[in-house]
């Protein structure tokens, strides 16, 4: 065989072996910012109830928005209902109503 030709067995690949186990612990690092703490003031009575205060006007906002937009689907849905009934050809597709009482 020449010395020139490859082997059978070296085909260019390598083999990669991968230890088994725990993987080595690693020292803790330093916090990148010490020392928060020093910086954090304490929270008054005031900065609470603003805080709540807020909360709550956040929470009533978005019972709005999800009140307006179940109400708006509602409607889109009884519309497209009275749409698709009128272009089929159908007649009272939507019902009056009037008041008897005078």
């Amino acid at each position: 065989m020449n010395s020139d030709q490859n082997s059978p067995s070296d085909d260019g690949a390598r083999v990669v072996s991968f230890r088994s186990g725990r993987p080595v612990a690693r020292p803790p690092e330093p916090p990148v910012v010490e020392g928060l703490a020093k910086y954090q003031g304490k929270e008054t009575k005031e900065e609470y109830r603003e805080r709540m205060m807020v909360n709550i006007a956040a929470f009533a906002f978005l019972v709005v928005l999800v009140g307006a937009g179940w109400w708006l689907a509602g409607t889109m849905a009884q519309m497209r209902k009275n749409e698709d009934c009128a272009a089929s050809g159908r007649r009272n597709c939507v019902p009056i109503e009037f008041n008897t009482q005078r």
